[in-house]
């Protein structure tokens, strides 16, 4: 495929697309079907549903019956932490390895024109993005995803919730699977907004933001504060009526789903004919960029509320370098 046709690339290689970042269409008005129908579709398919098909594989042929969860046995809490291993394992490393080892579409439609793996960097450990992503992964994030995830389970088979049927309330559940990436939106911007503080950002933070040019592997590379802060939206599930299908596709949300803003391309190649897979990571890479614009990823528009929203246009940069001048003379009075 030609990038240039749909993007233009500066003097360091870097790519940026023609188009502009906007919020989701259903908080654009007038609505426009077809804007909302195109969007819909791609924010479903694949990544959504995909994460949704893992939770429904996980509770029929991984999770064990009502009457073992009560219990917690080191046997069914291995079982799910070696499959959320293997899910981690499978979908960063086969994404990494395609686009950042093999690199089998070069450098068309990345957005940071260089590889992470061409320098190494002290700040990594081993001096290496993609080592310290994945051992950030499979040494804390993994088991924390997996820990709030026996937990809830733990929960369920003991009564604690509100825990119902399909065939008891289909249409109640459908609406809280509907809201369950409205309600990951909004509560991670507001840990996100957290985490920027200057003594969490210093001691916290700044360990995911070391990814300046972020690759799948840094999805999840954080300290665990971070990752514990992450996880723990799929605790709603103890508070609304829900069932452990959605819990376990709220935590495939954030375990796997973290991919998403840090692939680092525009698009992902499948077909030598043009097919393509968006990825929607361009919202987020800015905020890896940038640091201080697009805390979410606007299927909520929180950050153009708060004035930290950056659509990629060179009037976002006018907007973010004036946001800064006023932030540096409230700082220096």
């Amino acid at each position: 495929m030609d990038d240039m046709l749909l993007g233009s690339r500066n003097k360091r290689g870097d790519w940026k697309p023609n188009r502009r970042n906007e919020i989701a269409p259903i908080w654009q008005f007038p609505w426009k079907v077809s804007a909302i129908l195109g969007f819909l579709k791609g924010y479903l398919f694949p990544w959504n549903m995909t994460w949704f098909a893992t939770a429904v594989f996980m509770w029929f042929v991984v999770v064990p019956e009502a009457s073992t969860l009560k219990t917690l046995a080191p046997g069914w809490i291995a079982r799910i932490f070696l499959c959320n291993c293997a899910a981690a394992l499978i979908l960063y490393g086969s994404v990494e390895l395609r686009l950042y080892v093999k690199r089998v579409q070069g450098n068309r439609f990345k957005y940071n024109g260089q590889f992470p793996g061409d320098k190494t960097s002290d700040v990594f450990w081993f001096k290496s993005q993609a080592i310290e992503g994945a051992m950030r992964t499979f040494l804390t994030a993994v088991p924390i995803w997996t820990a709030y995830e026996v937990l809830l389970l733990w929960c369920y088979a003991n009564g604690f919730g509100h825990w119902t049927t399909l065939q008891d309330h289909p249409y109640l559940l459908a609406v809280v699977w509907a809201l369950i990436p409205l309600w990951h939106e909004t509560h991670w911007y507001m840990g996100h907004r957290f985490l920027h503080l200057p003594f969490f950002y210093k001691h916290v933070h700044s360990i995911h933001h070391n990814s300046v040019n972020p690759s799948p592997w840094s999805s999840l590379s954080m300290h665990p504060v971070e990752q514990t802060m992450f996880f723990s939206a799929a605790l709603i599930h103890l508070v609304v009526p829900s069932h452990p299908i959605l819990a376990m596709y709220s935590l495939m949300f954030s375990g796997l789903g973290a991919i998403v803003g840090h692939i680092g391309y525009e698009k992902i190649e499948t077909k030598s004919d043009g097919a393509a897979i968006d990825t929607h990571a361009y919202t987020h890479y800015l905020h890896h960029k940038y640091f201080e614009v697009n805390y979410g990823d606007a299927l909520i528009p929180l950050d153009k509320i708060f004035g930290t929203w950056h659509d990629g246009t060179e009037a976002g940069d006018e907007a973010l370098a004036a946001r800064m001048e006023k932030k540096q003379q409230r700082m220096n009075p």
